[in-house]
């Protein structure tokens, strides 16, 4: 049995395992943090759930791409899904109107040649060249190649500003399209149209939330790994990948899982030992794992930290440290009085400016400029709400000040700023769904530097490494490093999202084992 060590818990580094752990692979999953996930994560306060990263799917019907990827990973039977509203999944406001997307090409286009008349003809090119580039993609064709290269490259190099500017041309139809760019933080003459292709083509064929929160596919994950001998580490942080001359041997890490007396360690022990323990921790110390072959589902830039070796070019280091990222968000989590928010079951995404583009950029008068606004869904089809999120953007360069502090010890002045930036995204919800605030029992914050603690990514990105079309494949991240047994999979390596990110996982596991057969 080869030895393969993960170096990450997120979707890529979980469904990496499961893969690897069915092919007879030796699997052992590190995760720094105490809660496995990463992007997957959700956490509780008050009784109340909340949703962090991944808020809704696509593509999850019987026999859509989604369904077939969790199906093969073996989580669908271990989730339950409940729709979203297919005459409105997304509903954009804008410009004093709202705008709702449908499920499916013709209810699609009809709802929106219904907003705009005189833009049917337009509207069925748009939606065939998003049809064309995503299914010119291994993304949704599930294929290691490319099964149309020439398509895919096109609109790799064209931006999404360019390519819609020249198919529609009702300015207002033009920025309703791009409504839900919070989805993939694009930024105009820079985002890839084909970045938007898939967005769009993933959702429009369905869209749903995942019941009681997305944390139950990686805990699906965790048990699948178990199941076929592998095992998931927790409070356990690479500090290093060790290579010889010609490629990696091992993985040191900090086992901070570490209690009581005798150094005993709660993974080691039982449930009545563990309660028969005082729960002191003692100083973290250094253990090693052998390694055939090493997966990073960290963020480039954290791997090549790991990656202490003469087996990488510092020209690689050069670029990979250049390349830019996505914005940060800063996120308001709602937690309501019972029974008294109707569930929406639809994503509502708000403008308080004529266009969806540009609202990383801001000041502080003009922040926010936009948000996107969802509920959780913790029972199939619920009637009224629980809990709700509003996320906006927010610039690392704004909570700057506080870096190198820690969660929950950042200091009085970082709370009044959080406070602050709450009650604006409040007071814009408001205008839209008025006596919202009245109904709110409690509510709570985060910002790049609470993302970048959680999930390791750099200057707190919502989706890590930014795609440009300026900088080609200058921006881009390979599976493979120079390193050749060591890997990389994760939302910056392919794309980010549920689909984006297995897609990856996908093509680091046929690296390794060849062709899987989905």
């Amino acid at each position: 049995m080869k030895k393969v060590v993960i170096v990450g818990s997120g979707l890529g580094g979980l469904s990496c395992g499961v893969i690897l752990a069915r092919k007879g692979f030796d699997v052992t999953v590190l995760e720094q943090g105490a809660q496995v996930g990463g992007c997957l994560q959700c956490f509780t306060r008050r009784g109340g759930k909340f949703e962090t990263g991944m808020h809704f799917i696509g593509s999850a019907s019987e026999g859509q791409t989604l369904d077939r990827l969790l199906s093969f990973l073996e989580v669908r039977q271990d989730i339950t899904l409940s729709q979203l509203d297919p005459t409105g999944y997304d509903i954009v406001s804008l410009c004093g109107q709202h705008f709702r997307f449908a499920n499916g090409r013709e209810a699609f286009i009809d709802q929106m040649s219904g907003y705009f008349p005189q833009q049917h003809d337009a509207l069925e090119r748009y939606f065939d060249l998003v049809d064309k580039v995503a299914s010119a993609s291994s993304m949704h064709s599930l294929n290691h190649v490319e099964t149309d290269a020439a398509v895919n490259l096109e609109f790799q190099m064209r931006t999404i500003n360019e390519v819609i500017d020249s198919t529609i041309s009702d300015p207002l139809l033009a920025k309703v399209l791009v409504g839900n760019l919070p989805l993939y933080a694009a930024e105009k003459d820079k985002t890839p149209f084909a970045t938007h292709a898939f967005i769009m083509d993933f959702y429009n064929q369905s869209a749903y939330r995942i019941v009681g929160g997305s944390d139950q596919v990686a805990a699906s994950l965790v048990k699948t790994i178990s199941r076929y001998g592998g095992r998931v580490l927790t409070r356990s942080k690479a500090t290093k990948i060790v290579c010889d001359e010609s490629h990696a041997v091992g993985v040191e890490f900090e086992d901070t899982e570490v209690w009581g007396r005798g150094g005993a360690k709660v993974r080691d022990m039982s449930a009545a030992e563990v309660s028969s323990y005082p729960r002191t921790p003692v100083p973290p110390y250094l253990r090693y794992l052998e390694a055939d072959i090493v997966i990073s589902d960290a963020h480039p830039m954290r791997t090549l930290e790991l990656l202490d070796t003469n087996l990488i070019r510092p020209a690689f280091r050069k670029r990979i440290n250049a390349i830019p990222q996505t914005v940060g968000g800063f996120s308001v989590y709602l937690h309501f009085k019972e029974n008294t928010v109707p569930y929406l079951n639809s994503n509502f995404y708000g403008y308080l400016q004529d266009s969806p583009w540009g609202c990383e950029h801001y000041d502080d008068a003009s922040w926010p400029k936009g948000y996107l606004y969802m509920h959780l869904c913790y029972e199939p089809q619920p009637q009224f709400a629980k809990t709700g999120v509003i996320l906006s953007y927010m610039q690392m360069a704004d909570v700057e000040r506080w870096k190198g502090t820690s969660v929950g010890r950042r200091g009085e002045d970082y709370e009044a700023f959080k406070h602050e930036k709450a009650e604006r995204l409040l007071a814009a919800l408001e205008q839209e769904f008025p006596g919202l605030r009245s109904n709110i029992a409690d509510y709570y914050t985060s910002t790049p530097l609470t993302y970048q603690d959680y999930t390791g990514t750099e200057g707190g990105s919502m989706y890590g490494i930014a795609k440009d079309v300026s900088l080609g494949a200058a921006c881009r991240v390979p599976h493979r490093t120079r390193v050749p047994n060591v890997l990389q999979t994760g939302q910056n390596i392919n794309s980010h999202g549920i689909l984006g990110v297995l897609v990856g996982t996908i093509v680091t596991c046929t690296e390794i084992v060849g062709p899987l057969g989905i």
